[in-house]
């Protein structure tokens, strides 16, 4: 069991995302050659067959009605995100993952690949060696394989050939959008942000946003007012949460979970099925009988002694909380079940998230 610490003071740019400061995702579809026989069956991909010929045509080597079968060659989709701000000249990593039958990109070369942004217009261009984050290894009667090696980086391998069409300094009013949005916190930024300017430059909108009127500090560009408020430190507030994970037994609880005066009973119940069939034969040399499967079904039922019935007295702080619950003495995963039965109950005082 997790508790999470009491909210401390966070900087404003840990707490929202400024508009319009914001990264655009790129889509590729490219060649990856160099592969040391790993590549597309082309007979299963004929879309690499097809890429490959019309990367050859445009270099000026003619292969209409020429058969080959390269297996040093596999279809890729590169993705990547055009950082905010990004120039051009500016480099930016890409990933590079296969979309054929090619069964490693250990040691390939991404061959110049323009990359489209959702509006269809090419903003970067990647080329490079791919740094496969895997291996594979098979023989005539097995195979092993570490990581993925069917996807791979280029660091830094796209060069940013459009900038996006933004001027920031010309806005004149931004706003903040809270990551996790709540009425207090934005209040809090509001009021924090006014406090330092001297006046009213900070609005909360809703509870995920807070607007800045840029023309309310003339004196200023947005860029300098982004980058003075950015490190202003507020205490944020959060509702209070408990979050279980059933498959790993884990319970996070937040700092502002209440719990009022329970009484608590947690028994455990075991059923055991064990199948132990029996084969019957007729005697020996005999000319009459069948062998047949008898089944032989053994069905236990086991309660187990389980927690006698305890009272979790109110608790106001999270120790008290955590102190309540650990007096009852039962695993992490029987511990999951109390909380939905405590929650059920209407005694948890907390948002109840199972993941």
């Amino acid at each position: 069991m997790f508790c999470a610490a009491a909210a401390e003071t966070v900087r404003i740019k840990d707490l929202v995302e400024f508009e319009g400061v914001r990264g655009n995702d790129l889509v590729g579809y490219g060649l990856v050659v160099g592969l040391d026989g790993s590549g597309d069956t082309l007979r299963n991909s004929p879309f690499t067959e097809e890429a490959m010929a019309n990367l050859l045509e445009r270099l000026g080597i003619n292969v209409s009605g020429e058969q080959f079968r390269p297996r040093n060659v596999a279809a890729v989709l590169v993705t990547g995100a055009l950082p905010p701000f990004a120039r051009a000249g500016g480099q930016m990593d890409v990933t590079v993952s296969t979309i054929g039958d090619a069964r490693s990109l250990l040691g390939g070369t991404l061959i110049m690949t323009p990359l489209n942004a959702a509006d269809g217009e090419i903003y970067a261009v990647a080329q490079g060696p791919v740094i496969s984050g895997g291996a594979t290894a098979e023989g005539d009667a097995g195979s092993v394989t570490f990581g993925v090696p069917t996807s791979g980086v280029i660091p830094a391998g796209a060069r940013v050939e459009r900038e996006v069409p933004f001027v920031f300094n010309d806005l004149t009013s931004l706003n903040l959008a809270l990551r996790t949005p709540d009425f207090t916190t934005a209040a809090r930024i509001a009021t924090t942000v006014n406090a330092r300017y001297g006046g009213a430059i900070a609005r909360m909108i809703d509870s995920g946003t807070v607007r800045l009127d840029l023309l309310a500090a003339p004196d200023l560009s947005p860029s300098q007012i982004v980058s003075s408020l950015e490190n202003i430190e507020v205490t944020p507030d959060q509702r209070a949460r408990v979050v279980v994970d059933q498959r790993s037994g884990t319970i996070v609880l937040g700092a502002d979970v209440r719990i009022s005066a329970v009484a608590v009973s947690q028994g455990n119940l075991t059923l055991r099925v064990e199948e132990a069939p029996l084969v019957v034969q007729p005697n020996p040399f005999s000319s009459q009988g069948d062998t047949v499967v008898v089944p032989r079904t053994s069905v236990d039922l086991q309660e187990e002694p389980g927690t006698q019935l305890a009272l979790v007295n109110e608790a106001t702080t999270l120790p008290e909380v955590i102190a309540g619950l650990n007096a009852l003495g039962v695993s992490p995963r029987d511990m999951i079940d109390i909380l939905k039965a405590i929650k059920a109950a209407g005694a948890l005082h907390a948002e109840f998230i199972v993941q």
